[in-house]
Formats: C-alpha cells, sequence, structure tokens
C-alpha cells in the first residue's frame, strides 16, 4: 500500500470517534468530487429534462441546487470513446477509442486504454485525493489496462460494456466483477451494489479530499427490473421491439426510478456525514440512449452524431459556489469535466497531458462570460461512419456521401437543413472537419482501434437514413 493511505488508514484509526471535518465553502479546503455517470440514457428521461412518465426526483434536485446545462456534449457515440476522453482528457481519436471495447474472447478484446502518469484519476491521487472508480470501466481488460493502474485508488464493478444486473457476467457469459485486480462474487442488482460501495468509500474517506468516479451501468441493456430477479438476461436482452418478449418502456422506467432511488442515497450519505457542501456533484451520460429511452425532442440516438446521438443531461452541484436554479447553455464536452475537476481542485497539470478541454466552473460560476465553442465527433459506425463539427450555433453534419447544415439555436431537433440556402456555413465548416481529422488521426499504426463490434440486435443500431430537408 502507498506510503499516503497508510497515513490515512492510521489517521482514521484515531480520529474514528469524532465527527467529519467540515469545511465551510470559500474557506480554500478542496473540495471533494462525485462524478455521476449513467450509460445509455436518454436526453428526455430525466424530469429536469422534460420527462413526464419517468420520477427522478433525487437527479433533478442536483438541478434544483445547482445548474442544468441544455447544450453539454458526450465525446462519443457509445461508452469506451466517451470514457475514454474522460481518463485522458483528449479527443478519444487520438488514442485509437472510435467504438466500444468488444467483450473478452472477442476479436479486438485485447484493446485498451495504455496506461500513462497523466490521467485524471492519476493526477489527481499525486494531488492527495483518495480515488475510486465503482461501475464501468469498458476501457480494457488486462491488469495493465485496469482503473488501478490509472491511477484509481479503489475499484469496484465490471470491465465489460454489457453487464447483467443479477448475474453479473459479460455477453459471453463470463463472471465480470471484480474489486480492484481481484474476481469476486456478490448477490443483487448491479444499481444496488453499485450504491452500496459508494457510500460505503465516501464515509471512509469523509474527511477528504476525495475523487469517486461513480458510473452506473443502467440505464444500458439487458433491461432487467429490479423487482424481478428471475428474470434471465435471455429474456431481457437487446432486442427490437416487435419481437416476441421485447421488453417495454415500463421496464425502463423502473430501471430509472430505481437508478435515482440509488443516486438519492449517495447524496443522503453526503449529508448524513456533513460534507455535502465540500462536495461537487456532477451528473452526465455517456451518449444518447436506445431505442427504449427518450431523446425527444433530439433526432437520432446511440451511435450517430446527430443531436440525439451525442447531446446528454448534465447536471452541477456545489453549493455556495455554484448559484442554485441556474440554466446554462455554455457548450461544453465531456473531456471539459477533465479539466474543470482538475483546475477546481488545484491539481498540477503537466504539459504533456496535453488537455483539450476547458475550465468551465469560472462560466458556471458566474464569474466569466460564455464562450464560443468548436467542437468535433465522428461515429465509430463501419457501415455508416458520420462526422460532424459545432461551431456556435451552427452544426455541420457527414452522412455518407450527405453534408448536411442546422442551425441548432432555431432548429434543436435538426429537421431544416439550410445546405442550399446557407452554403457559406458548409464551405466554412466543412474544411474545419477535414483539419480535425487529419489533426487526431494517429500519423502512424501505432494507435489502432477495436474492430466493429457485431450488433447482437442486427438492425436495432441502424443508422436512420436523412435524405432532402426533413428527416423523421
Amino acid at each position: 500500500m502507498h506510503w499516503r493511505w497508510t497515513l490515512v488508514a492510521a489517521c482514521l484509526a484515531v480520529c474514528a470517534a469524532f465527527p467529519a471535518a467540515h469545511a465551510q465553502p470559500g474557506s480554500g479546503a478542496r473540495p471533494n468530487v462525485v462524478l455521476v455517470i449513467t450509460d445509455d440514457m436518454g436526453w428526455g428521461d430525466l424530469g429536469a429534462y422534460g420527462a413526464t412518465d419517468i420520477r427522478t426526483p433525487n437527479i433533478d434536485s442536483l438541478a434544483r441546487d445547482g445548474i442544468r446545462l441544455t447544450d453539454f456534449y458526450a465525446n462519443g457515440t457509445t461508452c469506451s470513446p466517451t470514457r475514454a476522453a474522460l481518463i485522458s482528457g483528449r479527443y478519444q481519436q487520438r488514442l485509437g477509442f472510435e467504438r466500444p471495447v468488444p467483450n473478452p474472447g472477442r476479436p479486438g478484446s485485447d484493446f485498451g486504454l495504455a496506461a500513462t502518469g497523466t490521467s485524471l484519476p492519476r493526477l489527481l491521487e499525486a494531488n492527495g485525493y483518495a480515488t475510486a472508480l465503482i461501475g464501468k470501466w469498458h476501457l480494457g481488460y488486462a491488469e495493465e489496462q485496469s482503473p488501478n493502474a490509472h491511477g484509481f485508488d479503489y475499484f469496484f464493478g465490471f470491465k465489460s460494456g454489457y453487464h447483467d444486473f443479477w448475474t453479473h457476467t459479460a455477453g459471453d457469459g463470463e463472471p465480470d466483477l471484480w474489486e480492484n485486480d481481484r474476481p469476486i462474487e456478490r448477490e443483487g442488482h448491479s444499481t444496488d451494489l453499485i450504491t452500496a460501495r459508494a457510500i460505503d468509500f465516501i464515509e471512509e474517506h469523509a474527511r477528504g479530499p476525495f475523487f469517486i468516479e461513480l458510473a452506473y451501468n443502467a440505464p444500458h441493456w439487458p433491461y432487467q427490473r429490479p423487482d424481478e430477479p428471475s428474470v434471465a438476461a435471455d429474456n431481457a436482452r437487446h432486442i427490437l421491439p416487435n419481437e416476441q418478449g421485447a421488453n417495454s418502456r415500463a421496464d425502463y422506467v423502473a430501471i430509472m426510478e430505481h437508478l435515482d432511488g440509488g443516486i438519492g442515497r449517495v447524496l443522503a450519505a453526503l449529508d448524513r456525514l456533513q460534507i455535502a457542501d465540500d462536495t461537487i456533484v456532477i451528473f452526465t451520460n455517456d451518449n444518447g440512449g436506445e431505442w427504449l429511452s427518450s431523446n425527444e425532442p433530439l433526432a437520432g440516438r446511440k451511435w450517430q452524431v446527430y443531436e440525439g446521438g451525442i447531446r446528454v443531461p448534465a447536471l452541477v452541484r456545489w453549493p455556495g459556489r455554484i448559484p442554485a436554479g441556474q440554466v446554462s447553455d455554455q457548450v461544453g464536452i465531456t473531456m471539459d469535466l477533465t479539466a474543470s475537476i482538475l483546475a477546481v481542485t488545484g491539481t498540477p497539470v503537466p504539459a504533456e497531458a496535453a488537455l483539450e478541454g476547458m475550465n468551465l466552473f469560472p462560466i458556471w460560476e458566474g464569474k466569466a462570460a460564455q464562450a464560443e465553442r468548436t467542437l468535433f465527433w465522428r461515429s465509430g459506425s463501419a457501415e455508416r461512419p458520420q462526422l460532424a463539427v459545432r461551431h456556435g450555433d451552427w452544426k455541420l453534419v457527414v452522412d455518407g456521401s450527405h453534408i448536411f447544415v442546422f442551425d441548432l439555436r432555431t432548429d434543436l431537433s435538426e429537421r431544416r437543413d439550410l445546405t442550399r440556402h446557407r452554403p457559406d456555413i458548409a464551405q466554412t465548416l466543412r474544411p474545419m472537419l477535414a483539419a480535425w481529422e487529419d489533426d487526431v488521426d494517429p500519423a502512424s499504426d501505432d494507435t489502432e482501434s477495436p474492430p466493429a463490434p457485431v450488433d447482437p440486435a442486427g438492425a436495432a443500431d441502424a443508422v436512420p437514413a436523412a435524405s432532402g430537408d426533413a428527416r423523421l
């Protein structure tokens, strides 16, 4: 064990009988950070973002007590690419992450995120933070690619993308539940196990500072309800809605509301330990939702660079620093969270980290004016690659052989293609997108992406056609 953790353990043993230290906002103490990232949630699946059939009071409380972001994006259209961007603070294309890491035993499953000394958890660890990943990793299965290798002092969760909520196995049926680099067995619904272990970690490190990435697999398929432990994953798989045995929106709602309850217990633990005022809570999602999700009013879904595939909910609470009840249309992206967390925790960042995100806390706190952004995306779909750039309110999408131009300020649903009306925008943004590709793509074969996965649902992830001025 690292000497620092030996010292921390000794301190906790001596001080166990005393209440947790409580620093007032603005006291100069380094804040704790709880980063909640969910899996495949739709834009319209929270009450704070317009959901009417799902009750999410606990997640919604972050919007009431903090800031709700209306123009926040995932770095990728699927999970592994976005998570690689979060850990590195850079465009994931530079690391070869275009698609999800395949399950163990499938072609490309040996691919993973190489550990460096400049990852988000490693830099926070060097700055005296206790660091933990509780939940989904999906950035490599080998020990040298594990969360511990990247600077997480503690890991409890799973390494695959598909995870059975009850048996805790990967898509190939093999066990996939870990504590650090040791396989373990536990009973219970994954949401409950993740929540309980996160609370344990927070209690153990309540004197801070700590950083926890709380990465729920909910509401990713298989859509296994928390009240039906007898339902096997084979009966709750990622299948089309017109097939026998398909899941319903009601199953999805049950999973979402159970997830909200788990997050509520984590927030209650911060209150009970009297550290809520010293803790930044960030909530976001890894990409757009799938077919049981609601991305309304956005077009598209997971795997696509239309807004429904990349625009995600994001809420930030920091009592005493971020005014309550704020709504911001400042454009942001996952890798901004990396830069923001490192900046607000006073963590030194070496030049070789080459972060590409920006610190958004001054804007969220009302200390700086909003900034115009230019952001880029590329889908890893081998069948139909897509690219996009957002520059201010303008967005250009390349979908196969088609180019579309949208004004997101007046056309959030991307239904009015303005290419023929504003060819000047297309002529400006298309070269920017090409220059970005030239910049992020490795010049050699030193960095390779995993092969395109075989979709178990066939057409379930098919990209919808787009032509003319309108798309349904």
